[in-house]
């Protein structure tokens, strides 16, 4: 980096919002612009979004972020996205075959259940790294080629395209130029050969997907492309990192030290520690890539729970927050919890499309038990809070089998983390401390950190000063101790989802 060229611009397109934020060269940020995303279900278990929609919000907020700095700083771009979400479009036009299918989205279970049925679960689990779920991107993109005329076919041949949201937007960054993705995002698709870092010609064959219709997979911190032909956004300008959402979170809290194990509390929660290798024989739980740096593959050992600020959000509907504004509804998620001394025995379960890990039951469905006269509104938003805490907790409990696995300290970032209340509950519960980054934009600084990387080569303590400070939760050990029992009867609500029951008589 030379000259007046010393801003990154971080896109970090989630599932609800696409956000920009541009970063100085001391890793400080100084500008960032946000556009909300909608999201459709259709169908019971179904979700999805426009492909369009996600591509005009990245470019808008972009734009401004540019504009904002100016252009002649701007050294380059770099990307975290959703994962696991899927879109395939036509590489002559570069249509959309259908909307993009959303890591939330259950409709492939019928297909993941065959696979269970045929034994290849274990096959796949010891390939992949990933147990079969409709979560993961696979059994999204066969669904995606099944949905159209010809789609298979039409694959064979490379005229569709298929990948993960950092391969869409690259590819609309660059004007078709650009057809890749990195490795975090490549793991996450049921499709790359953990052992080897490619894509698994039996995992295609298995999941009925041409290697013609997938990207090039990269190193996370390298040159994927440059910007061309877009409002607002100079030709040229160098995308130097792509890395899935929560991975650039973990980059950015710790760079990957042990101990420190990543909670990234958003609409869903991805619970993340960095591993030292890639074997791992715990069914619950996946093993991924963490990312490429350019130089070393780092492995994360890591728990989906699709259901967390997704389940405070439905609990603020159906009690009647949602007529506040985002401040006073701020204010109310930190008073109403602490305004009751428990939830009356209220557990809320929010398997809203399924239950991920450890569980993983797409069938289960949302539970509220527990329910007495005495039950006001503040006892069931105390329970929504809770059940994030302890759907971590289940989470942090099944990696303890991991031979690797140490904690130190709960990492955590994401919009719910705000919440102090919230904070404190997560500490007392797992009796660790829990240390907030003081800065909500970690997976957009993750992902630029992996940028000035490529831009300039740089030792593991010159990346560590760019590390920013996090606020600490100590636990309450002698609240721990209590809400252990409290923990085990969440998990006998839990159970009561996972029952199998008989459909109804008509």
């Amino acid at each position: 980096m030379s000259g007046l060229k010393d801003i990154v611009i971080a896109l970090d397109e989630g599932t609800t919002n696409a956000k920009a934020v541009a970063l100085d060269g001391h890793g400080n940020v100084i500008a960032k612009f946000s556009q909300a995303l909608t999201i459709q279900t259709p169908r019971e278990g179904w979700v999805e979004q426009s492909g369009e929609m996600l591509i005009a919000a990245s470019v808008q907020v972009i734009a401004q972020a540019i504009a904002h700095v100016g252009a002649e700083r701007v050294a380059a771009l770099a990307i975290s996205n959703q994962r696991e979400t899927a879109i395939g479009w036509y590489r002559s036009s570069g249509q959309p075959l259908t909307s993009a299918i959303t890591w939330q989205c259950s409709r492939t279970a019928d297909f993941c259940e065959g696979l269970r049925r045929d034994n290849l679960a274990a096959h796949i689990k010891a390939t992949t790294g990933l147990p079969v779920a409709p979560l993961f991107s696979a059994s999204k993109m066969r669904w995606l080629l099944e949905s159209v005329p010809n789609g298979f076919a039409l694959a064979e041949q490379g005229e569709i395209c298929l990948g993960t949201i950092d391969s869409w937007l690259l590819w609309n960054l660059t004007q078709g130029k650009a057809f890749a993705c990195d490795y975090s995002n490549a793991a996450r698709t049921q499709l790359l050969n953990l052992q080897q870092a490619g894509w698994d010609d039996e995992m295609l064959k298995i999941f009925h997907i041409p290697r013609a219709a997938l990207p090039d997979i990269r190193p996370s911190s390298s040159l994927f492309g440059y910007t061309e032909g877009l409002n607002g956004i100079p030709d040229g300008i160098p995308i130097m990192s792509m890395v899935g959402d929560s991975h650039a979170a973990l980059f950015g809290h710790a760079m990957g030290e042990l101990g420190r194990v990543k909670a990234t509390y958003g609409t869903g929660s991805s619970v993340m520690a960095p591993v030292t290798s890639a074997q791992c024989n715990i069914d619950s739980l996946a093993t991924t890539i963490a990312w490429h740096d350019g130089q070393t593959m780092v492995f994360g050992l890591e728990g989906n729970i699709p259901h967390t600020g997704d389940a405070v959000a439905w609990m603020v509907d159906m009690t009647g927050l949602d007529a506040l504004s985002k401040d006073e509804l701020a204010d109310a998620l930190t008073t109403l919890p602490a305004s009751v001394d428990s939830t009356l025995g209220v557990y809320f379960v929010p398997a809203l499309t399924g239950l991920g890990a450890p569980w993983w039951s797409e069938n289960a469905r949302g539970l509220i038990c527990g329910l007495s006269r005495g039950v006001k509104r503040a006892h069931l938003i105390r329970a929504a809070l809770e059940s994030i805490t302890y759907q971590i907790a289940d989470v942090v409990l099944a990696m303890r089998q991991h031979s690797d696995f140490t904690l130190s300290a709960l990492m955590v970032d994401g919009g719910p983390t705000c919440n102090d209340w919230l904070m404190q509950y997560q500490a007392d519960l797992l009796g660790c401390p829990v240390m907030r980054s003081d800065i909500p934009e970690l997976s957009a600084i993750g992902a630029a950190l992996l940028a000035r990387k490529a831009l300039s080569p740089m030792t593991q303590a010159e990346m560590k000063s760019y590390v920013s400070a996090h606020s600490t939760f100590h636990p309450d050990m002698q609240r721990h101790g209590r809400l252990q029992k409290r923990w085990h009867e969440w998990r006998h609500a839990v159970e009561r989802t996972l029952e199998k029951t008989s459909p109804p008589v008509a």
